[in-house]
């Protein structure tokens, strides 16, 4: 009774621990994602380089979590409700690592908007990055909530950003056909744009995860469930 006693407590220890390290990661990559869009702004090289410096911790820390949850599962052989949460922190510090890409990618471009600036400004890029940020927020407190209801709004504020994307895609390609000496900053701008819009992706994704780790359904899976019913019934 004590040895069982003994290996539930230290079970629980190990969850809190990857529990742990996802918010730790979350908070680097939520700094990386407000410097990397302050970098635009500012053209800032040292802004640059400590997104880049956060990288290589974001990076050491999802593989010590993959291994920790590999081992957790091979030793502990969980079941039901703790597998479910091993797996959803596995996915979702993939998905958190996805995140810190975008972050870099971002980082990196903002170098080619120091010889001009992005033909359409960059206030429509902080809009959509500040909403991709709120996505952000929402998915990690789910997360540390265990709320399953949040997936379902990040999904509709998803359409949102994707409506932005497109339309600040649509006004840079005008402006670059008008202004070609903007060519430069302007497919800069629209990579920027490109990596904003799957950081909401990856965000919306850690929502859905921990939908699947509190009711055990797959979000991503309804749609294609309702379309084959549909067939079946016609």
């Amino acid at each position: 009774m004590i040895n069982r006693e003994y290996a539930h407590r230290s079970f629980d220890t190990e969850i809190e621990v990857l529990r742990s390290t996802v918010t730790t990661m979350a908070g680097l990559v939520e700094r990386q994602m407000v410097r990397a869009i302050e970098a635009i702004r500012r053209h800032d090289p040292q802004l640059v380089e400590a997104v880049l410096h956060d990288e290589q911790r974001v990076n050491q820390l999802q593989v010590e979590s993959d291994l920790r949850c590999n081992r957790t599962i091979a030793r502990r052989q969980p079941i039901a409700i703790d597998l479910r949460e091993i797996i959803a922190v596995i996915h979702i510090v993939n998905d958190l690592e996805r995140i810190g890409d975008e972050a870099k990618k971002i980082a990196l471009r903002s170098r080619d908007f120091a010889a001009a600036p992005s033909p359409i400004g960059i206030d429509g890029i902080e809009r959509m990055a500040s909403r991709v940020r709120r996505m952000f927020d929402a998915a990690i407190d789910a997360f540390v909530r265990h709320d399953a209801t949040v997936a379902a709004q990040l999904e509709a504020i998803d359409g949102e950003v994707d409506d932005l994307r497109d339309r600040l895609i649509g006004e840079l390609m005008q402006a670059m056909a008008e202004q070609p000496a903007s060519v430069t900053s302007g497919v800069a701008a629209v990579f920027v744009v490109q990596s904003i819009e799957r950081a909401g992706d990856h965000a919306k994704n850690i929502a859905e995860h921990v939908a699947l780790l509190v009711e055990g359904v797959d979000l991503r899976q309804a749609p294609l469930d309702s379309d084959r019913e549909a067939g079946e019934g016609g």
